[in-house]
Order: C-alpha cells, then structure tokens, then sequence
C-alpha cells in the first residue's frame, strides 16, 4: 500500500526550497522577492510552479527556471516539475515581502 503523502506539507517543503535560491543580482531569496506566484502539486505529486523574473531582460531569465526546477525536483516523493514563466502581472516591488523590503533598506 502507497504511503499518503500531506500535500500541505509538501508545499511546505516546496517554499522552503524556494527560499534558498536567490536572485543574484539582489540579496533576498525569490520567494521574498514576489517573484513565485503560485505552486500546485497534484495528487500524483507533480509540480507545477509559476513564477515572474523582475523583468523580460534578466540576465538568468534561462538559467532561473532551471534551478527552480532542479532544486524542487530534489524533493523525496516529488516526481516531476513544471516551471511556467509569466509576465502577467508584471513584477514589481509591491510584490515583495515585507521581509525582502526590509532586507533592502526599503522600509
């Protein structure tokens, strides 16, 4: 009998990997940032994750995404991982945690 795993605690598990990848042009973690938008995992523990990059031009517009996908997929039980970028909305710094303003002098 497969073991039930708690989605909720995955998801966990999924922000707390997203919070140790940084962007490296600013020292705050992506999900800080506002650049994650939203994270679904599905009963067959697949991931889907839509995320933002602070603008069309980023420099890690490639490699980002990968690393997202790479990291998550590190996760036990999880057995794929979708990244979808979106620039709708646009990132902006009201997406930003209090957390990353403030890491930033910007409160």
């Amino acid at each position: 009998m497969e073991q039930e795993i708690d989605t909720n605690d995955l998801g966990e598990s999924i922000v707390k990997v997203l919070k140790g990848i940084y962007d490296p042009e600013i020292p705050v973690d992506i999900y800080e940032l506002g650049l994650i938008y939203d994270v679904m995992v599905n009963t067959d523990y697949e991931v889907k994750i839509l995320m933002t990059l602070t603008s069309p031009n980023c420099p890690v517009a490639e490699s980002l995404p990968r690393e997202v996908e790479e990291k998550v997929k590190t996760i036990d039980n999880i057995k794929d991982v979708e990244v979808e970028i979106t620039f709708d909305p646009p990132w902006s710094k009201d997406l930003m945690s209090e957390e990353a303003k403030l890491e930033l002098g910007m409160l």
